[in-house]
């Protein structure tokens, strides 16, 4: 039976979701406590890949196991999981789905949020980047709407990575004020590894005046990741959620 798991998770004190040696991961976690609550032993399935110290407001996995858990058995294992896991990790549901369906393939979009703080705040600096001095909001604006003009996006993709395509397709991609913050929010059907910061971390720079929408269309067709500018600390992103088509994954009760 294949169950998805959703859960959260404050990202400072991994090495990104992905399972590896000599290194703590939110994977490695996730594994572990699944293995002494459900005595699942097979591996766990994530809906993406998050660098280091990349946060998640929401994050999907899914694994197989042998037994069928009831509505009740599978509020205890949540229970139970969020007692094992530490206090950065946080469980809210876990519920079964159809065999073929896949916490990474079967997403139809997600979203990333990037948050910038304007005034240093000793509460926010490990979940923000803070900048001092002004942006040019609307000129980066203007520059994230050419996003929607492309879909080969090498020059904002970590190198030698192991992916077939560099192709995505950017669905929204806009800064916003929240709570005080300046907010970057970019939808695609998928991401290529560092795109989100990349992106942002060349964003700022228009929006600093050092480049020009001009150059950030010169950026984009260059398809060289040593056209744009850096990445954006870890800190300030959060995948913020994932779409599936959910009448097509979970069971019919």
């Amino acid at each position: 039976m294949r169950y998805f798991i959703r859960f959260s998770f404050d990202g400072a004190a991994y090495h990104g979701w992905q399972m590896q040696e000599n290194a703590v991961t939110v994977q490695s976690k996730m594994v572990e406590a699944l293995r002494f609550k459900a005595g699942v032993d097979e591996i766990l399935t994530g809906c993406g890949r998050t660098d280091t110290g990349v946060h998640a407001s929401e994050f999907y996995a899914h694994f197989d196991v042998d037994k069928t858990l009831n509505a009740a058995a599978s509020e205890r294992l949540v229970f139970e999981l969020n007692r094992f896991l530490p206090n950065d990790i946080a469980v809210q549901s876990v519920f079964p789905v159809k065999p073929d369906a896949h916490a990474r393939f079967s997403a139809i979009s997600r979203t990333y949020k990037y948050y910038i703080s304007k005034e240093k705040d000793p509460f926010l600096h490990n979940f923000s980047w803070f900048i001092f001095g002004g942006l040019d909001v609307e000129m980066m604006n203007e520059a994230a709407k050419l996003l929607f003009k492309y879909d080969d996006f090498t020059s904002f993709s970590k190198l030698h990575t192991d992916v077939k395509t560099n192709n995505c397709k950017v669905l929204q991609a806009e800064f916003t004020e929240e709570a005080g913050k300046l907010v970057f929010t970019i939808t695609a059907d998928r991401f290529l590894r560092n795109m989100v910061r990349a992106i942002v971390g060349t964003l700022i720079k228009v929006g600093r005046h050092q480049k020009t929408t001009d150059d950030f269309v010169r950026i984009i067709e260059g398809k060289n990741r040593g056209l744009a500018g850096f990445s954006a600390p870890a800190q300030g992103l959060f995948l913020h959620s994932v779409v599936y088509d959910w009448s097509g994954i979970l069971i019919a009760e």
